[in-house]
């Protein structure tokens, strides 16, 4: 049994799919036999009072809460409201970098395993610093690649500032133990950028099976909102820079005349943009809604014909939306934008749950909507193929199998 901390910059009772995917992964981990703790931040991307009801959190100090996730104790370092501006987001993570540190030097407790997924790529940087201080172990758990997500995405052009981004990422690749990806072809990215390469192993994120499951695609969801006499094309999740909305847009529009509903649900930096664009284009086709509870989402899912992810070109590489899992274990398929040698695609193609465009190719999406809703009698099949896809590769205990070997190694001090 290994003394784990789990540093997170997101995590329950946040209302968000990275914290959702975190407190499983420590619920399992705990399961498992291991004694977890967890340091994030107070909610601030999705703050929903529902979720922070079922985990109220209690201040301790200036600046930091405590909570308990069933028996896991949680640390909660305050954080401002979510922004778009990147500087001010900079600036509330080297905050929370620092009270890491501070809360690290104060305890009297020595964890054996550190975990800090990203983003942001600081948080490796100060959790081998803390790991250092605890003498424990450093997994770095590259969940997007940075700085290429951010260089690629356009929020940084400063060549100095790459340039130590560069060279930060390649200190932290080499000063923590291990690095585990996401993805192959993370994998591949990452590994030459590794003195030592061995240290990087790929383990998938995953999805709640149980939670995430087929139901009918008439229920209350889709009556609430009108979709029973529409071909349905949804997208669910954050509505940010990492999106291709573009392409939705412009098939909304090219295919007025179609029974078809495209229905965005989520939240955003992009959010209100999108809604005054779809606005403006009177776009009477495209549904969006707030976001909605965790629970409600398969019965959402179950609502559509096909989902939908359109990744920002040159953006499908450095990142891995993980809410392909959560649509094939609702057993629905999909249509996905993206470049066509990033890990989405493969897990589409290789599954065969659905269709892949490429990024930014309105005329291909476009066409992929229309062949779909015409042969929509036939789409239950590869909804099937892609439960039967996740069920055997990517449910959640059969992931934290894999964090159980690799820490248990770590805590015995094995070589990697």
């Amino acid at each position: 049994m290994a003394n784990i901390l789990l540093h997170s910059l997101i995590f329950s009772p946040d209302g968000v799919s990275t914290a959702y995917l975190m407190a499983d992964l420590a619920q399992e981990l705990h399961r498992l036999g291991h004694s977890v703790s967890v340091l994030t931040t107070t909610p601030h991307y999705n703050v929903v009072e529902s979720q922070i009801a079922k985990q109220p959190l209690v201040q301790q100090a200036q600046g930091l809460y405590f909570s308990r996730l069933g028996s896991i104790p949680v640390w909660h370092i305050q954080m401002g409201e979510r922004t778009a501006s990147p500087s001010v987001r900079s600036l509330g993570y080297l905050g929370f970098h620092l009270r890491s540190l501070f809360w690290a030097f104060g305890r009297r407790q020595n964890f054996d395993v550190i975990l800090a997924p990203s983003p942001p790529l600081t948080i490796g940087l100060f959790a081998w610093l803390m790991s250092h201080w605890q003498s424990a172990k450093c997994v770095y758990i590259v969940q997007e690649i940075y700085p290429d997500f951010a260089i690629h995405s356009g929020l940084i052009h400063n060549s100095l500032l790459i340039w130590l981004l560069k060279r930060l990422e390649c200190l932290i690749y080499n000063k923590c133990d291990a690095i585990v990806t996401i993805a192959d072809r993370f994998t591949k990215i990452v590994s030459p950028r590794c003195a030592r390469p061995e240290k990087v192993q790929m383990i998938p994120n995953f999805v709640d099976t149980e939670l995430y499951r087929p139901l009918p695609r008439e229920n209350s969801f889709s009556h609430e909102n009108g979709l029973m006499g529409y071909f349905t094309v949804l997208y669910a999740g954050n509505i940010g820079v990492a999106q291709d909305w573009a392409v939705i847009l412009n098939a909304a529009e090219r295919l007025r005349a179609y029974p078809i509903k495209f229905v965005v649900v989520g939240d955003g930096t992009r959010r209100e943009w999108l809604a005054d664009t779809v606005a403006q284009r009177r776009l009477d086709n495209v549904l969006m809604l707030d976001y909605q509870p965790r629970e409600r989402i398969p019965e959402i899912i179950a609502s559509c014909d096909v989902a939908t992810i359109t990744m920002a070109p040159h953006l499908g590489s450095d990142g891995f939306p993980s809410k392909i899992y959560t649509t094939m274990a609702c057993e629905k398929p999909s249509i996905v934008s993206t470049e066509l040698d990033s890990e989405l695609a493969w897990i589409v193609g290789e599954s065969k749950c659905g269709t892949v465009v490429p990024a930014g190719d309105n005329d291909a999406y476009v066409d992929a909507v229309l062949e779909a809703f015409q042969r929509r009698d036939s789409l239950a099949s590869e909804g099937q193929r892609g439960r039967a896809f996740v069920e055997k590769r990517y449910s959640k205990q059969a992931v934290a199998l894999q964090y159980d070997t690799l820490v248990r190694s770590l805590a015995r001090g094995d070589k990697n």
